[in-house]
């Protein structure tokens, strides 16, 4: 396959699978009258379904046990779950309950706070131009924080622990699918403890509710898995300066869905606050290509003289 050709495959992967996570927000709502706790055990129970039957079409277990077989790689994807759990379960609560806005601002701000973690975590150092970035966000949370009459939580909840859980993924050295079934196996016995709790309380929306209702909790565990398979298609045919810009569309569609879709208010303030996080990424992105294209060029040989 030619290059030109693993680059377009590469961004249609890739545009997928952030166009569907920035279209969840429409989804999550069609599966009222569940609660965020029960949707999201039956996300975790659907998703290990689903991924044991690729794992089963693909007859890929070899990676799978190769990771069980590596108790730094286990626990460190044990930890992901931990982390992945907490963001699945403040999303889908957000979502539902009218906080899609905030939670576009958890993914705005998950780039600056992935490069802090770098900082204090490995010790890594900063441009002039990323601290410029890093305070410019500083400063649009503390206007965040005057205009909602609180922090907003929803957004760093979000943007923390998805940078915890891409810091944990990155130091596995596994697929999409093979991480996701260990991470949703992980997760699965509390899970099943969930829906049996919600079950003896007569609170369990699956099986007792609509057919089109228990079709769409079954159906989370797809669109879970679906766009993490196009990403890793994605992933691996583009350079990490194309998936770096792609990864945009996610929380743009989500603001667009809170503001077009679901009408949430969006006041001058709460928009100069956003504009200031724009500004930041504007910044951060330009950054990173300038790095992106001084690394190709110091990568290219030097000319043989004749």
């Amino acid at each position: 396959m030619s290059s030109n050709e693993d680059n377009r495959k590469g961004l249609i992967y890739g545009s997928g699978a952030y166009l569907l996570w920035g279209l969840f927000p429409l989804y999550w709502p069609l599966l009222k009258p569940a609660g965020a706790i029960e949707i999201l055990a039956q996300r975790m129970i659907w998703s290990l379904l689903f991924i044991a039957i690729v794992l089963l079409c693909t007859r890929n277990w070899s990676g799978v046990r190769a990771v069980i077989a590596d108790r730094a790689a286990l626990s460190r994807l044990a930890l992901a779950a931990a982390c992945v759990s907490v963001n699945w379960g403040v999303y889908i609560w957000a979502v539902n309950s009218e906080h899609v806005v905030e939670t576009s601002l958890g993914y705005f701000i998950n780039p600056l706070l992935t490069i802090l973690l770098g900082v204090f975590v490995l010790k890594e150092s900063l441009t002039r131009s990323q601290w410029i970035a890093v305070g410019i966000a500083t400063v649009a949370i503390v206007v965040l924080t005057i205009d909602y009459g609180r922090l907003p939580w929803i957004a760093l909840t979000l943007a923390v622990s998805f940078a915890a859980y891409g810091f944990l993924k990155k130091q596995v050295s596994a697929g999409a699918v093979e991480s996701l079934a260990i991470e949703t196996a992980v997760l699965a016995l509390p899970a099943l403890i969930t829906l049996t709790v919600l079950a003896n309380r007569s609170q369990l929306t699956f099986g007792h509710h609509s057919h089109s209702t228990t079709l769409l909790l079954a159906g989370s565990g797809v669109i879970t898995a679906i766009p993490l398979l196009l990403f890793g298609a994605g992933a691996s045919r583009l350079p990490l300066s194309t998936i770096g810009l792609l990864q945009y569309l996610a929380p743009v569609l989500q603001f667009a869905v809170g503001v077009g879709v679901r009408h949430e208010a969006m006041p001058l303030p709460r928009l100069l606050g956003f504009a200031l996080v724009w500004v930041a990424l504007v910044i951060l992105t330009t950054e990173a290509l300038r790095s992106s294209r001084r690394n190709r060029d110091t990568a290219q040989p030097e000319p043989i003289s004749t």
